[in-house]
């Protein structure tokens, strides 16, 4: 697992790429802010989650589906991590943070136009 990328995974750099395209202007992997989002918009006051479907458990995902293996280590992995979402979430939206979370699948050929479209229609709110 230690080959695992945390940061700068392809679907994150397709979101960057998007939002720096349009003019927006970020910090990464913010160490000070609840979760450390992987992309904050300081002058919007907005934290993007970009979250693979498998780490964080996304239901009725087909990108999540538990291994064979090791299956109860598995649950118990993914039940903490999206245990850590919830309080990282919990704690921004204290500090009134606006909250976007993208989900891997969401960053797929066939649906990212769309999905970026929302972003940024989101984000203009």
């Amino acid at each position: 697992m230690s080959r695992i990328k945390g940061k700068n995974t392809k679907p994150e750099m397709l979101v960057r790429k998007f939002l720096f395209s349009k003019g927006f202007r970020y910090r990464l992997h913010v160490k000070g802010l609840p979760g450390k989002p992987d992309i904050v918009l300081p002058k919007y006051k907005t934290v993007i989650f970009v979250h693979g479907c498998f780490w964080h458990g996304h239901e009725g995902c087909k990108y999540y589906v538990t291994p064979k293996t090791r299956r109860e280590w598995w649950l118990n992995k993914i039940s903490k991590n999206k245990s850590n979402d919830e309080k990282s979430i919990a704690l921004l939206k204290g500090d009134h943070w606006k909250i976007i979370t993208l989900w891997e699948c969401d960053l797929k050929p066939t649906t990212i136009p769309i999905t970026l479209e929302r972003l940024l229609r989101n984000l203009q709110k």
